[in-house]
């Protein structure tokens, strides 16, 4: 074996294939790590758009419990239409009359329901924590709060509604439209748009959702 073959087997890495290979390396952390961010960003915004879903979809049921010539359904004489869904500005509490009956009250067209998750609660009956959610709505001025717990179990305890609100960690804000004879004549329409408070969460957090009722 020649001099010149040997040091050729003993020679090491150049400094340009170490600085080749750490850039390489580096950049396949960075690719890494901007894709773990991503989904865990993903999945946190799967978990509130999923929240939001759920909210809608209560919060038509409990409209669709109301029977067609409550206030709280009703649509008044000479409009097409009453609440509001984003962008649209919230209506308040809307003092709305029936024309079938006459049936009058103030009616809100908007709440907002924060969302917590924990235990040690007296109204909890779980050992293994509950699902909270509080419900803020105005009526005639007043702000009350109204919270339900949903235990594994599938326990559901309410609180009477009070002027104290509960420690809560994620707020949701729902406004609602209901528009008279549409799709058809004869039914009307009845949309909940949910959004959520939380501004760090991007894109926004929004979900709007329609039913059809006599």
């Amino acid at each position: 074996m020649s001099p010149s073959s040997h040091n050729k087997k003993k020679r090491g890495f150049s400094l340009l294939e170490v600085l080749v290979a750490i850039t390489v390396l580096t950049i396949g952390l960075i690719s890494v790590g901007a894709l773990a961010t991503t989904m865990l960003a993903t999945g946190k915004r799967s978990k509130y758009m999923a929240l939001a879903s759920t909210l809608a979809s209560e919060k038509l049921e409990d409209l669709n419990r109301y029977p067609a010539d409550a206030p709280q359904v009703c649509i008044p004489s000479g409009q097409t239409s009453v609440g509001s869904i984003p962008p649209a500005a919230d209506y308040g509490t809307v003092s709305t009359t029936c024309p079938t009956n006459g049936a009058t009250s103030s009616v809100p067209y908007q709440d907002d329901v924060d969302i917590s998750f924990g235990s040690g609660n007296s109204n909890c009956p779980a050992d293994g924590g509950c699902f909270a959610e509080q419900i803020t709505s105005v009526t005639n001025g007043t702000t009350y709060y109204t919270t339900t717990y949903h235990s594994p179990t599938g326990i559901v305890t309410s609180t009477a509604a009070s002027n104290t609100s509960s420690t809560q960690t994620m707020t949701f804000h729902r406004q609602w439209l209901i528009e008279g004879d549409t799709p058809v004549a004869g039914v009307r329409r009845v949309t909940v748009a949910v959004s959520m408070v939380n501004k760090t969460v991007n894109p926004p957090v929004k979900f709007q959702m329609s039913t059809v009722r006599p």
